[in-house]
């Protein structure tokens, strides 16, 4: 036993800078794990400037000065956030109370087109299988009651805290997008000097996150304003809150698509029923979604690490349930990681027994 493990030890850990890689990996999730909450505003801001260092560069490719360059992504992003907190956000909100008002009604319009099952279709549904859904769905509704009454008893602190974020987010922002070559100099004076293996999966991930996050903030930005757009046309209820909830499906590969989709076609069934309306908008919606799955996705990401959609689902959990929201949108970046990882990290190749 002990041979075997020392075998294994010295394939996979005979190289310093291997050690090395996996020392400081594991530090950066225990510092996450342990101070991700407090670190929260930092974590976002360093996400933010991320996104916005492709504009920033492409701005110094045109020789434009640093200091300008900056100035003016920053700027642009102060302006897209004003816009979101004073137009969308009031938007956004005024739809969610007027859905949360209206949920009792549409309950009893649910009722009442769910108990026409029956006698339509009499050999695939029963009453009793109707009145057990009907009941269940109280019994949710009435527990959603009892979170937003929670909810709304305790947001004083959490508007605290997103005021601080919205405080704090933008001031780091700007600093990650200024000082980014002095914080790039700072970090890289703690590392090993040999540290080839590092630098190879660091310039790496760089690209391929990069990519990533870049392409999906435009992939949740376009199916947003062409959902929100087509609801709009159709006269959709609820249009911008359905087209948010859209977009950020996106994030959520696979699932994120059929759990969004229950929303859509019951506040579509509350308002026409199950007329012709209603099948054109779901035919709208599906067109949507098979532009999105078949023509966005592969230009966005022609060059992303093809990743098997068990992997995509199993780092959806298993990151989403360690850091909520932030860990599903960068499961795929991390589990992307992992395998740069491994297809980088040096290993001595077992000796080959001689055929006689």
């Amino acid at each position: 036993m002990f041979k075997v493990l020392r075998d294994w030890m010295q394939r996979y850990f005979s190289n310093e800078e291997a050690v090395v890689l996996a020392v400081l990996l594991i530090l950066a999730f225990t510092a996450v794990l342990t101070l991700g909450g407090m670190l929260a505003p930092v974590l976002a801001g360093m996400v933010l400037a991320f996104l916005m260092h492709g504009l920033v560069h492409g701005l110094e490719r045109m020789r434009v000065p640093s200091g300008m360059a900056v100035g003016l992504v920053f700027t642009l992003f102060v302006g897209v956030l004003a816009a979101f907190m004073l137009i969308l956000v009031p938007l956004l909100w005024h739809q969610l109370i007027t859905l949360l008002n209206e949920l009792p009604g549409m309950l009893g319009k649910w009722q009442s087109l769910l108990l026409l099952l029956p006698e339509r279709y009499p050999h695939l549904v029963s009453d009793e299988q109707v009145l057990q859904a009907i009941e269940s769905v109280r019994g949710e509704l009435g527990k959603f009651g009892q979170w937003a009454l929670t909810f709304s008893l305790s947001s004083l602190p959490l508007l605290v805290n997103i005021m601080i974020y919205f405080v704090l987010v933008p001031i780091l922002v700007f600093f990650f997008l200024k000082d980014r070559e002095l914080i790039g100099r700072w970090v890289r004076g703690y590392l090993p000097r040999e540290r080839a293996l590092i630098t190879r999966v660091a310039q790496d991930m760089n690209r391929q996150i990069a990519n990533y996050i870049r392409g999906k903030v435009i992939e949740i930005f376009l199916c947003g304003v062409a959902t929100y757009i087509g609801f709009i046309a159709m006269g959709l209820n609820y249009a911008a809150l359905l087209a948010l909830l859209v977009g950020l499906s996106a994030v959520v590969p696979y699932v994120g698509t059929v759990v969004v989709t229950v929303p859509v076609a019951a506040i579509a069934l509350f308002q026409w029923g199950w007329g012709d309306q209603f099948f054109y908008l779901m035919l709208v919606y599906g067109v949507i979604q098979v532009l999105d799955g078949n023509v966005l996705v592969p230009l966005l990401f022609s060059e992303a690490v093809n990743l098997h959609p068990v992997v995509i689902i199993c780092a959806v959990l298993l990151f989403g349930g360690l850091w909520g929201f932030w860990g599903v949108f960068f499961a795929i970046p991390l589990a992307t990681l992992f395998k740069a990882v491994l297809d980088a990290w040096p290993r001595e190749q077992p000796p080959v027994a001689p055929l006689i």
